[in-house]
């Protein structure tokens, strides 16, 4: 079995190492603990990023409950930012994002996504 230490769980999901530990301890990653040490199948912790396959659990827990499921329709990158248009369901939604973000992500036309919308202020129109 292939296993990662924290720190490779980390970078393999984007996220602080001591945020890794803690949802290791929570159960919400798969991990064992060795000692003061955890260690985290490779396979399982892909499995899970992996779109198309089915999820036991998400590897973050969000406190934002606007969540929308689209796909990636086009992605335009320019300078230190970049432009990405989601298709969620007949809508399009667009973001603006730091280019590093999109590279980080290896975001592609056709990546499913999911668009977080926290405000603190919603506008509705009516035409």
């Amino acid at each position: 079995m292939d296993t990662l230490s924290a720190a490779e769980a980390a970078k393999l999901l984007h996220l602080n190492v001591k945020r890794v530990q803690a949802l290791a301890r929570a159960g919400k990653l798969p991990a064992t603990r060795v000692g003061r040490k955890w260690l985290f199948p490779r396979l399982d912790l892909e499995r899970m990023l992996s779109p198309g396959q089915p999820r036991v659990s998400s590897p973050v827990e969000i406190s934002a409950r606007n969540q929308l499921r689209g796909r990636v329709t086009e992605l335009r990158v320019d300078g230190v930012m970049a432009e990405v248009r989601v298709q969620v369901g007949e809508q399009e939604l667009v973001s603006i994002i730091t280019r590093t973000s999109a590279e980080r992500m290896h975001l592609a036309v056709g990546d499913q996504v999911f668009a977080v919308i926290k405000s603190t202020e919603i506008m509705i129109g009516k035409g």
